[in-house]
């Protein structure tokens, strides 16, 4: 699957590449024409190239801390111990991509299939 540049989901078929040299620059995939818009903006303000914001890279270092407890609780700690930060960052980013992805799918759906069968809390 082929991510968004901006907001990481699944592309669907928008691209950009500065001037059409696919031979300098990076191809860019899109979602959507809003994401299409605002890649394009920064990319021809950063001479191709669309890369994480200061955000999004602290937001990764600060989620490697509980991401090593949590391996560490499981006893996966020493399958991981010597990997780059780069690789440990591309597994959180992708299970916070998929997470985010499945919660926008179900925001379509709803949860109660529409009948009251629940039991009364009082």
């Amino acid at each position: 699957m082929i991510h968004c540049a901006v907001c990481n989901r699944e592309a669907l078929g928008f691209g950009f590449c500065l001037a059409l040299r696919f031979d300098l620059y990076p191809h860019h995939h899109f979602c959507s024409t809003r994401c299409l818009e605002l890649g394009a903006a920064i990319a021809t303000e950063t001479n191709g190239m669309i890369d994480k914001t200061a955000r999004e890279i602290q937001a990764l270092k600060d989620a490697r801390r509980p991401f090593a407890e949590a391996l560490t609780e499981l006893g996966l700690m020493p399958v991981f111990h010597d990997r780059k930060a780069e690789d440990i960052e591309q597994l959180i980013e992708a299970v916070v991509t998929g997470y985010v992805d499945s919660m926008l799918r179900q925001a379509n759906v709803p949860e109660r299939t529409g009948t009251f069968n629940d039991p009364i809390p009082f």
